[in-house]
């Protein structure tokens, strides 16, 4: 149970910087469908969360690890999406993604 939310939480980031690449190199055009990239931002809030909750019903400590991705996660809606430090604030939580999975899968 514990593996799955932080994969789905890793899946969703994943997905959300993929889209926005995509959006941001032109090889995908969204200005219809602006709401998908937002959507996939809840998603990862909230699966993110659910991750990190287990923090608190469960024996595994990924959910320490993860937290830390809340700082750059929090920030970036305030930053303009068309502005250079977008992309970098949105990739600094990666790390925290990568290695609350890794722990949540031993």
């Amino acid at each position: 149970m514990i593996a799955a939310l932080f994969t789905a939480a890793t899946a969703s980031y994943a997905a959300n910087c993929a889209l926005g690449t995509a959006v941001a190199s032109g090889v995908v055009d969204t200005r219809e469908y602006r709401w998908v990239h937002h959507a996939l931002y809840v998603s990862t809030l909230v699966l993110s969360g659910a991750a990190a909750s287990s923090l608190l019903w469960s024996r595994s400590r990924a959910g320490w690890v993860l937290l830390p991705a809340a700082i750059p996660l929090s920030v970036i809606p305030s930053l303009g999406a068309r502005l250079p430090r977008h992309p970098a604030v949105a990739l600094a939580a990666a790390p925290f993604f990568i290695a609350s999975l890794i722990y949540a899968r031993r």
